[in-house]
């Protein structure tokens, strides 16, 4: 972050300076545990944690200022609205280093594959700055954006969505020069009633475009195809008719491989539904004018930055754990079962999955096609952890999973027994459910064990 001082961030967020005017920030953080020398620390009040208690945590640790709704006896800005005046300052900030320097900014929307394409951008443009984890809503996205400085040339952005308007909001605080829509699918549909209603709030992205901004469109998706031509100037990518055209897709050993304009792209992710994520990432490179062959090799090399996400852990007793339990929608957990079963090729197949969460009135219909579809892609054994995730366990035995073939148990640690117990040298296994089932800690632990 480009140092600023007390004046500048509280004219920026239109707050009540009790401070020196020229004390210095040169970083903002919201978890008083982050705080360097010369931070700003953002005091939150959530429902079990108010951020002011902690304070002078923050200033222990070097927190020179801090944002808060309420007066404390410490250097501060007092506003209305933390959440609101942190995007005002985000704004602020990104608008002032856009009138100093180039700076491509670049917006990642879409139901799922986003934090995959994040974490491939960064490992392919140069001078890049990009969100930390999954931080992709009203405050993850300024902290993003406050985190770029004078030497960053691309700010990538993930733009996630749950209510009517966030996106909208988003792109006010960082409109952008490209904005990317992966997919639509059912992740988060709860929030908006219906996949059409979903499908347009992905679209109001290409409405955050600047004047001479490009909005990548993926063709293979019919509900994003539809978008082309919103916006001031749209692109297609896909494995069919595209701008950015993939071709002779195939996978192997798990992976995905393709062709773009001849240039060979072998990715070492584990899931052909990367291929998707890795096409993205390309076009955004050919708009950022990087070479084809340099980018092609970049997404190649690229590996998994984020945790829980199609993470291969092979143990020394012969057993390999395909860790994907940071999130969970339908059309991820299918993608995750077709991985599993390329990836344990022809061996015993586990798919231990957890409840979907956010799904709305759709949610027993869903997790009841996934029973379905773990029988019917011949996963050889599938755990249903949870009460929400039950009808997963009950469609598969109704489908014709018998015996052992199918268990349901209540708690994480029951799954950790019963894979524990019967799991056998060369066999696979899949984790997978939304990460507010916690079924990412039963990862963790299949990871640790003998690797």
């Amino acid at each position: 972050m480009r140092p600023l001082t007390a004046q500048w961030v509280a004219n920026a967020v239109g707050g009540t300076l009790v401070a020196d005017v020229d004390t210095k920030v040169s970083s903002v953080v919201k978890d008083s545990r982050d705080a360097t020398p010369g931070a700003l620390y953002v005091a939150f009040v959530g429902e079990r944690v108010d951020g002011h208690d902690y304070i002078d945590a923050a200033r222990e640790r070097g927190a020179t200022l801090s944002l808060v709704s309420r007066s404390v006896d410490a250097p501060h800005i007092v506003v209305d609205d933390v959440s609101a005046a942190l995007g005002k300052l985000a704004r602020a900030y990104l608008a002032d280093l856009r009138l100093q320097h180039d700076m491509t900014v670049i917006g990642i929307t879409g139901s799922n594959g986003k934090t995959t394409t994040k974490d491939l951008l960064a490992q392919m443009l140069p001078d890049v700055v990009v969100p930390r984890g999954s931080d992709n809503n009203e405050i993850g996205l300024p902290l993003t954006v406050l985190a770029a400085d004078d030497t960053t040339r691309h700010l990538v952005l993930e733009m996630g969505a749950s209510a009517p308007g966030d996106i909208a909001y988003l792109t006010r605080i960082a409109p952008l020069d490209v904005a990317v829509i992966l997919m639509v699918g059912s992740a988060h549909v709860g929030g908006y009633g219906s996949l059409e209603a979903l499908a347009e709030e992905k679209a109001t992205i290409l409405d955050g475009l600047v004047q001479d901004g490009v909005g990548l469109i993926n063709a293979d998706d019919p509900r994003v195809s539809s978008m082309a031509g919103r916006g001031p100037r749209t692109l297609t990518y896909g494995f069919g008719e595209a701008d950015v055209a993939g071709r002779d897709r195939r996978t192997e050993h798990g992976r995905a491989h393709f062709s773009v304009d001849g240039v060979e792209v072998a990715l070492t992710l584990v899931g052909d539904h990367h291929a998707t994520n890795a096409l993205a990432a390309l076009a955004v490179a050919r708009v950022c004018g990087l070479d084809p062959e340099v980018a092609a090799v970049a997404v190649s090399r690229a590996r998994p930055l984020s945790a829980h996400r199609m993470a291969l852990t092979e143990r020394q007793d012969g057993v390999t754990v395909l860790d994907d339990a940071y999130n969970a929608s339908p059309e991820s957990m299918r993608a995750a079962f077709r991985a599993l079963r390329s990836v344990s090729d022809g061996g015993t197949s586990w798919a231990v999955i957890g409840e979907m969460l956010e799904m709305g009135e759709a949610s027993i219909q869903a997790h009841d096609d996934l029973g379905i579809d773990a029988v019917r892609l011949g996963i050889s054994h599938l755990v249903v952890v949870g009460k929400g995730a039950r009808p997963a366990y009950v469609s598969a035995v109704r489908e014709g999973s018998w015996g052992d073939e199918a268990a349901f148990v209540a708690t994480i640690d029951e799954a950790l027994a019963l894979v524990r117990d019967r799991v056998a040298p060369g066999d696979t296994v899949l984790v997978k459910g939304s990460h507010g089932t916690g079924l990412w800690r039963l990862a963790d632990e299949l990871t640790r064990e003998r690797s």
